[in-house]
């Protein structure tokens, strides 16, 4: 066994402290005074928790724009941008999902290299070709970072991988440097109260796909593995005592602190699988959830991948974390998502067999189906996985 582990530029995690007054002490930590707030519909309209922040940060709120729609669409990151250069920001808070925090990782890009129209954004993103490819652009250092307080457990706010859908082709592409990692992460269960159900239990389902495909990943290794198991550990508890009782904190704490272990294989460089790259082109083309298309997608990969026997072993330790020794890990993932209530099935979020064949074309463009740990030889593969998730 050989191989590098890939660190970020983030600078903490701070964790058991209200979210007003951690974002407030590190604005001053890090000497900025014009804090530009980005955040979801539902903290800012629904919840005072956006106000608490402004009020902590006095003199140095900057202002705030509200609302990136899921997938974080090219036309409303940029619209973002221009406000928070008009504000003169010299750091930006994200306080919401995933999409909040993606789409404010473009946002630095678009501050950073001056781009004002969505179509300037062509220059920055990642793009990969039919055979697997990737052409990654040079981009400069962020010139304004991020703060990021989570509310969902996607984990994108410990990636310096940002995602933004091009509206015009209905595909999410991602940009990538360093420093578009956020470089505070604030972990605050309470806010997670206001956060829905659906979301919080479906974005939990997708940080168990960031650990299921590292363990199962070729490129594994022991480092990224203890974290993903444990990650398993605390979600696989967390999520169903959440569901029970949504006022537990401790059971919320869990599940941001599993989303955020879940998180060190990627970050770390451990290629994701077919789940994952499925999963961006149900998200960006279908408009899909992403916690969803992990619900959906996540099972049948194993089941796909299970065919080659090689991967037996691999498999057999995430049933295992599941506390399912003997049992596959397909069945394993499908019963824990059922549990919750949620989506097994492509029909249930509106996904037909008339869509396949432009799913199946799109996910040839994305990096991490050409990593998946049976290969994937072209679009009838994916299609195959499609049926199987049916």
């Amino acid at each position: 066994m050989g191989g590098a582990i890939r660190f970020t530029e983030m600078e903490q995690v701070i964790y058991g402290k209200p979210a007003a007054e951690a974002v407030a002490k590190e604005a001053a930590r890090l000497k900025k005074d014009r804090v530009f707030i980005i955040a979801s519909r539902t903290m800012n309209d629904t919840t005072d928790e956006i106000d608490r922040v402004a009020d902590a940060l006095g003199g140095s709120y900057a202002g705030r724009h509200v609302g990136i729609p899921p997938h974080s669409p090219r036309d409303v990151v940029v619209e973002a941008a221009n406000a928070a250069r008009a504000a003169d920001a010299d750091l930006l808070v994200t306080f919401g999902g995933g999409s909040v925090t993606d789409g404010t990782k473009v946002i630095q890009v678009c501050l950073t290299h001056g781009v004002t129209d969505m179509a300037e954004l062509d220059d920055y993103c990642i793009r990969t070709t039919e055979d697997g490819k990737t052409q990654m652009p040079s981009l400069k250092p962020s010139t304004v970072r991020q703060i990021s307080v989570p509310t969902t457990l996607s984990g994108g706010e410990f990636n310096p991988l940002g995602g933004c859908t091009d509206p015009r082709i209905k595909v999410k592409q991602g940009y990538r440097h360093p420093s578009l990692v956020p470089v505070t992460v604030v972990l605050d269960p309470s806010p997670t109260r206001h956060t829905p159900e659906w979301v919080f239990l479906s974005t939990g389902i997708r940080a168990v796909d960031h650990c299921v495909e590292a363990i199962c990943s070729p490129q594994a290794n022991h480092y990224c593995d203890a974290d993903a198991l444990h990650a398993i550990r605390l979600l696989s508890s967390g999520l169903p005592r959440v569901k029970a009782d949504p006022s537990d904190m401790a059971a919320r704490e869990d599940c941001l602190i599993g989303a955020w272990l879940a998180m060190t294989a990627v970050i770390a460089g451990v290629p994701m699988g077919a789940s994952h790259a499925i999963g961006h082109i149900l998200g960006g083309t279908c408009d899909v959830p992403h916690g969803y298309t992990s619900c959906i997608m996540m099972p049948a990969v194993l089941r796909w991948n299970a065919e080659e026997p090689a991967l037996a072993e691999r498999q057999k330790i995430v049933a295992e974390a599941f506390g399912r020794p003997g049992a596959s890990a397909c069945d394993a993932v499908r019963e824990f998502v059922s549990g919750l209530g949620l989506p097994a099935t492509l029909s249930e979020v509106g996904v037909g067999a008339d869509q396949f064949d432009l799913i199946a074309k799109n996910s040839l463009h994305d990096r991490w189906l050409h990593t998946n740990p049976r290969k994937v030889n072209g679009a009838d593969d994916v299609l195959t996985l499609l049926g199987m998730a049916a």
